[in-house]
């Protein structure tokens, strides 16, 4: 698979969100078949696996994800980039340095790793990002962490922590349906060699073309219960973008997925998608999006049909 930068971290030009494997999609599957979809995508190419420490069922308890990523890489690390966030929600930090290597010795001792390539703050807290920068740096300098990142974070944030340590990656949602980013994150990342990465690439299965107005999703812990542009009318009125989708996808052998994040890896050198599944067939259709090419023609015709076509709800840096 080709690869692209974050920074100074080089990745698959498709990175995998490993979070379906242990929130967020419903029931979550058995821990051999999550190992073997991992090791089935690094099989394929891929290189950038993201996780996180919160991702566990329902968001109880710490660590689930991260203990499968590392039960599957085990013996690939050395050719793997893995990222992983904290989540301050201590109340009151006192010292944010060991605040913050204490979440990443967890994190360490999870993912059975000496070092992690791509630490990110999962959401801003009360600490100031200055403060975080600051810790980041510190890890830096130790070798604990190769570089650190944010996550759905504005220009103002990401201008006042890079001036403190500088940013290797900025993950925030971004899709045909969640465009705010293009306006002045995108750019202004490529302005400073901060990469960006988003995540809920395909808006949470919608540009799959799978989801209709009759999609049960499931009732335990399935986040596509509130994702805006899934609910019963927003589905119906995104119809169309879907089977604008539908019509490229055909004309270019490939699927509704992968068109969509061909049209965001042909956009924007800076930007590598991690689009997540807890399905086997599905992730390798993903990662191979990195083989569709669109033409310049043919990414003008996208970019002109969505631009005619209104979408039905908005999830956006507050929606989290």
């Amino acid at each position: 698979m080709k690869t692209r930068m974050l920074r100074d971290i080089e990745v698959s030009e498709v990175g995998m969100g490993c979070m379906a494997f242990s929130h967020g999609y419903g029931k979550i599957p058995e821990e051999q078949y999550s190992i073997e979809a991992i090791q089935n995508a690094h099989a394929h190419g891929c290189t950038f696996f993201d996780t996180a420490e919160v991702y566990s069922p329902n968001l109880e308890g710490i660590g689930h994800n991260e203990r499968i990523v590392a039960k599957a890489l085990r013996g690939v690390r050395d050719s793997v980039v893995i990222a992983t966030k904290l989540m301050l929600r201590e109340p009151k930090v006192e010292n944010v340095l060991d605040t913050v290597r204490c979440h990443l010795e967890g994190s360490l001792d999870r993912l059975q790793t000496d070092y992690v390539d791509l630490y990110y703050l999962h959401r801003l807290c009360a600490v100031p990002v200055e403060k975080i920068a600051e810790a980041m740096g510190r890890l830096i300098d130790e070798g604990l962490i190769r570089g650190w990142g944010l996550s759905q974070v504005d220009v103002d944030v990401i201008d006042r922590a890079r001036r403190v340590t500088p940013l290797t990656a900025v993950q925030n949602i971004y899709s045909m349906v969640e465009r705010d980013c293009e306006a002045k994150v995108i750019p202004f990342c490529a302005r400073h060699n901060i990469g960006f990465v988003p995540f809920s690439p395909i808006a949470s299965g919608l540009l799959s073309g799978k989801i209709t107005p009759r999609t049960e999703f499931e009732k335990f812990d399935d986040v596509r219960n509130w994702v805006p542009q899934l609910s019963r009318e927003n589905i119906e009125g995104n119809l169309p973008i879907v089977e604008m989708l539908k019509g490229f996808a055909r004309k270019k052998n490939a699927s509704p997925a992968q068109i969509s994040l061909a049209w965001m890896l042909h956009k924007y050198p800076n930007v590598v998608p991690i689009p997540g599944s807890k399905n086997k067939q599905r992730i390798i259709e993903n990662l191979d999006a990195a083989d569709v090419e669109l033409t310049e023609e043919e990414f003008s015709a996208l970019e002109e049909s969505l631009g005619g076509l209104k979408v039905y709800g908005h999830r956006g840096l507050g929606g989290l």
